[in-house]
């Protein structure tokens, strides 16, 4: 009897991991054809996505549609990016992540963690497989309802510039994103006014979110300047002094506000752009919602990249003409940069440049090593976030950032023209100090995180004293302020 119970139990034991194998083969079988097809969409996404961009849309249908591929496009770029780290960590026993995780152990004493947390292997399996399930099921359902859109894209008059074939090149040198917000004020610049007098369109955004650069891409736009005798800027200090005597034809006029203007001052300022030309066309570029009751059409509102947006962005940028998927382990610290940044246009550019030049695993966890330990110093020095302080130009202690032993290094907000005109001062770029700081100089100097390669080709600089190198001063602070949230 006991004979037939052992082989009973052996037999059923037997089934039983049979069972289990083939389950996980399934699996196995079933997340590679979904990534098989993910690549396949976010490939002809791509395509359309790029075409578009090169293309005068005017129909409002069309732009929606637009925004929702992309979107959905860098969403599976992301779950994609996602799902391939997550196999890497699943798989532990591989060199990749073994070397990873032993960098990381000894830069910051724990293992870097994952992307989500998990009860178990097996939730995380689940989890991991769901996300690659829900993006490959909403790709697929915009891309098999884009073809209306791909018809009446080919109908489209084709805008005159091409874009560079590299990527990195792309979004290094021309505006990021935007499709949607370039053609609708291109359709407006271009557009008749139809109350017999200049149209105006508010630009409302966040500190530096790209108001003028959206402004100045589209200016660049040739059909735009060819529609326009001049283009003229004014600001809230001088926007009452056009001079119609000087000035002629069709204008686009562009006047940026910091703060919010009297309805007299407005009227005023309107009144002078129509007697000039009533086709002329006005653009409100501010941070202040209130001056959209100015706006004769719809206002454009533009915030930070969504989350997709941002990493592929990022991702791009830091890896520049090197292929991403020759290192894996790097794509593991993608995410860990992100929490740190902030969503910040500046930041993205300006770390992105400094990790380009060595895409060793040792590189990538030594930079992100000392942005951390940067961020958690100004936390508890000032109780902010350090993507906050840079996005508001305050006074930043960046000492750390520098390899050990290095002089304090505290920036200090950028000089005015006035300043910069009366006093010529070193500059140095900030990935040129960190990689060689012997290159410092001695006194004063400027320090450059970032200088746009589009317009307006804004420099982002920093003012370094030389009287800096006192005694670093902390502020004590409750415990929950000196804690850093990533």
């Amino acid at each position: 009897m006991e004979a037939v119970l052992s082989a009973a139990a052996g037999d059923l034991v037997s089934r039983f991991f049979s069972f289990l194998m083939n389950m996980y083969s399934d699996i196995a079988w079933s997340e590679e054809k979904h990534v098989e097809r993910l690549q396949q969409l976010l490939l002809r996404a791509h395509t359309v996505v790029e075409e578009a961009d090169r293309r005068y849309i005017t129909n409002s249908g069309m732009l929606q549609q637009l925004k929702m591929l992309s979107r959905a496009m860098y969403h599976g770029y992301y779950v994609l990016d996602s799902f391939k780290c997550n196999q890497l960590i699943k798989e532990g026993s591989k060199e990749e992540v073994m070397t990873t995780a032993s960098f990381a152990a000894t830069y910051f004493g724990t293992p870097l963690k994952r992307s989500r947390a998990s009860t178990s292997i097996g939730n995380h399996e689940v989890d991991n497989n769901c996300d690659l399930q829900r993006a490959l099921l909403k790709l697929e359902t915009i891309v098999s309802n884009m073809t209306e859109f791909v018809i009446l894209l080919s109908g489209c008059e084709a805008m005159m510039c091409r874009r560079p074939y590299d990527t990195y090149l792309y979004v290094d040198n021309f505006m990021f994103s935007r499709q949607t917000e370039k053609q609708h004020v291109i359709n407006f610049l271009l557009q008749h006014n139809p109350l017999g007098s200049p149209s105006v369109l508010p630009i409302i955004g966040g500190r530096l979110v790209g108001k003028k650069t959206l402004v100045k891409h589209v200016w660049n736009d040739e059909k735009v300047r060819c529609h326009f005798s001049s283009v003229l800027y004014f600001n809230e200090d001088n926007f009452h002094g056009i001079d119609n005597e000087s000035t002629s034809g069709r204008l686009l006029v562009v006047v940026t506000f910091l703060s919010d203007v009297s309805d007299d001052k407005w009227i005023s300022f309107y009144q002078a752009v129509t007697s000039i030309c009533t086709e002329s066309k006005v653009i409100i570029i501010s941070r202040m919602e209130s001056l959209e009751r100015y706006g004769t059409v719809k206002p454009i509102h533009l915030s930070r990249l969504e989350d997709g947006e941002y990493r592929y962005l990022f991702k791009t940028l830091a890896f520049g003409s090197a292929h991403a998927e020759d290192h894996p382990k790097l794509t593991l610290l993608i995410e860990e940069f992100i929490k740190l940044l902030g969503g910040s246009f500046v930041g993205a550019y300006s770390v992105a440049n400094i990790l380009r030049r060595d895409l060793s695993l040792r590189f990538w966890l030594s930079m992100l090593n000392r942005y951390k330990n940067v961020a958690k110093i100004n936390l508890s020095m000032f109780g902010e976030h350090l993507s906050l302080r840079f996005r508001v130009r305050y006074p930043i202690d960046f000492t750390d950032f520098l390899p050990s032993p290095a002089a304090p290094l505290h920036l200090m907000p950028p000089r005015t023209e006035a300043e910069v005109s009366g006093r010529k001062l070193p500059k140095i770029m900030i990935g040129d100090i960190i990689v060689n700081p012997s290159l410092r100089p001695k006194g004063d100097f400027d320090l450059v995180t970032w200088e746009s390669q589009i317009a307006p080709y804004t420099e982002f600089s920093y003012h370094v004293p030389s009287s800096a190198q006192q005694q670093r001063k902390t502020t004590l602070r409750r415990k929950r302020d000196a804690t850093i949230f990533l």
